[in-house]
């Protein structure tokens, strides 16, 4: 029972997006394609906002590059973009009509590094774990679900589906919040949001196709963080 009590603020992340990923996709219904273009450029310039914004909480760069250089590396020796990508399709095929594979996938990805990427996620699930105290997480939940209203309205069913490795992430911060807090402080935090907000800025780039950044496989790069903040402040 105490382990579920912990996960409260997760199970409301994942209800919240739910609810607001709904209201997307029946948002999306009524709008002419090109509205929704235009909308997706105007949420892609926010995605932009968001991640510039981010990334200035580091305050050494060295971390970043170090992060950025060998997290992709080894992102891209697993391929773990054409392995979330696999996922995402196999989601779809279960889900949709199975005719919008791509967007399903870019839905699914954008949507899981947005809510999971942040001082906010690994903050508040800290905070749930070790004093079951759930008022950051719940707040970012209000954000998420105000989010994925536009998202889904824009890229449709992934949004929804990408409740899976945001509960995961949250949770398994929560489950282990015991033994990673000691390891997670305000320095190590701000390099880890700075680092995720610059897959952020790719993912932006990406939604205003200028670039094919595939993102999933720099994703390692957010954790080299906590090991290399050990060594250099």
């Amino acid at each position: 029972m105490s382990i579920l009590v912990s996960l409260t603020g997760s199970f409301v992340n994942v209800v919240l997006v739910l609810l607001g990923g709904g209201i997307g996709l029946l948002v999306k219904k009524g709008l002419p394609e090109r509205v929704s273009d235009t909308v997706m450029k105007a949420m892609a310039l926010c995605v932009l906002f968001i991640g510039i914004d981010g990334a200035l909480e580091g305050s050494n760069a060295l971390i970043a590059v170090i992060s950025m250089a060998v997290g992709t590396i080894i992102g891209s020796l697993l391929d773990l973009d054409k392995h979330i990508n696999n996922v995402a399709q196999k989601i779809e095929s279960k889900l949709s009509k199975g005719n919008d594979k791509p967007q399903f996938a870019e839905g699914f990805v954008t949507a899981s590094l947005l809510f999971c990427v942040g001082a906010m996620a690994i903050v508040g699930s800290l905070e749930s774990g070790i004093s079951h105290d759930y008022s950051t997480l719940i707040t970012k939940s209000v954000i998420d679900a105000v989010s994925s209203i536009v998202f889904a309205s824009t890229l449709g069913w992934g949004v929804l589906a990408s409740v899976v490795p945001v509960f995961i992430y949250q949770g398994t911060i929560t489950l282990l919040a015991g033994f990673v807090a000691p390891y997670l402080n305000d320095y190590t935090v701000a390099h880890m949001t700075c680092v995720g907000s610059l897959l952020i800025i790719a993912i932006a780039l990406n939604m205003m196709k200028l670039t094919n950044i595939k993102v999933m496989n720099c994703l390692p790069s957010v954790f080299l963080p906590i090991i290399i903040c050990m060594f250099l402040k």
